[in-house]
């Protein structure tokens, strides 16, 4: 089965180096998806843009795909629910929430020349990043790629109620499970709240687990996609 990876904000398809070999040990088919503006060297890409590049790989794969969207890209990946709802097997959300019709997709931090560099670490304090040593966090930040403000600041665009139909599993990393179902059952993740098929299952990683958990998150990816 073909699972497409997407990761999070500022990162490439080289977040899922250590992921992919272990799932394709596992009989899958990992297919990182390089994203404009956050690996293709464009400044001026586009949330519309990063939409494409995603549904071009949907509609590339071999039989209906999972796709695998981490922290902020959960949104990009239930927009491929939205746009392509008959096509998926499923999605996977890690670490983050679909955002709602109407709402900007990632603008969290502030703007430099027109991109959203890495903030660098403070605000990740925590669980987030307790578990990336200083070496590792060294590399992130110096890998970051700055994100275009056409990503950033671009407006989330949901027409489809057959999104609702899709199976999402929502990966819980630096907060569980029932916090995530508390969060849910409050109306704070609408989109979630009204999926048909939700399934919720914890790893014991800060916010990055592809690069601290490979393994773990290799094998729970498997197993969820398999059920």
């Amino acid at each position: 089965m073909d699972i497409l990876l997407i990761a999070g904000l500022w990162l490439d398809g080289s977040a899922w180096n250590e992921v992919a070999p272990l799932l394709e040990e596992l009989g899958h088919r990992p297919v990182p998806v390089t994203l404009p503006g956050q690996g293709d060297g464009s400044t001026t890409a586009t949330l519309d843009d990063e939409v494409a590049a995603v549904l071009k790989a949907v509609d590339a794969a071999t039989g209906p795909p999972w796709v695998v969207g981490h922290s902020a890209a959960a949104t990009l990946a239930w927009l491929a629910a939205d746009a392509r709802p008959e096509k998926l097997a499923g999605v996977v959300v890690i670490g983050g929430f679909p955002s709602a019709d109407g709402d900007r997709y990632a603008d969290f931090f502030p703007e430099v020349d027109g991109a959203m560099p890495f903030p660098g670490w403070e605000p990740f304090e925590g669980p987030d990043a307790d578990d990336l040593d200083v070496e590792a966090r060294r590399r992130f930040s110096a890998a970051a790629i700055p994100v275009p403000l056409g990503v950033s600041q671009g407006v989330v665009r949901l027409a489809d109620e057959r999104r609702f139909d899709v199976p999402v599993v929502l990966v819980c990393p630096e907060f569980p499970p029932a916090q995530a179902k508390e969060w849910i059952d409050a109306g704070e993740v609408p989109e979630l709240a009204r999926a048909r098929h939700l399934e919720l299952v914890d790893i014991d990683s800060g916010h990055w687990p592809m690069l601290t958990q490979p393994a773990a998150l290799a094998r729970l990816l498997a197993e969820a996609t398999d059920r």
